[in-house]
């Protein structure tokens, strides 16, 4: 359901300038699925990722610890999160658990844990005690 989810959400993807059209679908550990494409600009750094779109989605609807992330491509490859998108979504994965499943329409498949693909994340814990004790109030 989650995989089709990703593969779903990819065909709505405005990708003009790369033709990297990529979906995510991200569950929380409270059961929700959210969704999320990559939406690109002509103005690159305006761009969003899909998995950082899901991550939004998700927050929206008022979920904010996941425990799987499914990316669907086209590409030849499965492709990891980039390091922005890996860094997102260390705020939000106890301890690094997150699986991560990364799928293409040619059938290929990855697997990663987010703290194999980010080992040392800057945190809440980066910034002191106080927003530590702050972080997902």
């Amino acid at each position: 359901m989650i995989r089709a989810a990703a593969l779903e959400v990819m065909e709505r993807a405005y990708a003009p300038y790369s033709g990297f059209r990529v979906g995510a679908a991200l569950r929380g550990t409270d059961g929700l699925v959210a969704r999320g494409c990559n939406v690109e600009n002509a103005s690159y750094p305006v761009g969003t990722c899909a998995e950082r779109s899901a991550l939004a989605a998700a927050i929206a609807a008022g979920s904010t610890n996941f425990d799987l992330l499914v990316i669907a491509t086209e590409g030849e490859a499965p492709a990891a999160p980039c390091g922005f998108c890996r860094q997102a979504l260390s705020e939000f994965s106890s301890g690094g658990t997150l699986e991560i499943v990364s799928v293409t329409t040619r059938g290929r498949t990855a697997r990663w844990q987010l703290a194999e693909l980010l080992p040392h994340p800057f945190g809440p814990g980066s910034l002191g005690p106080a927003a530590a004790a702050a972080a997902h109030r």
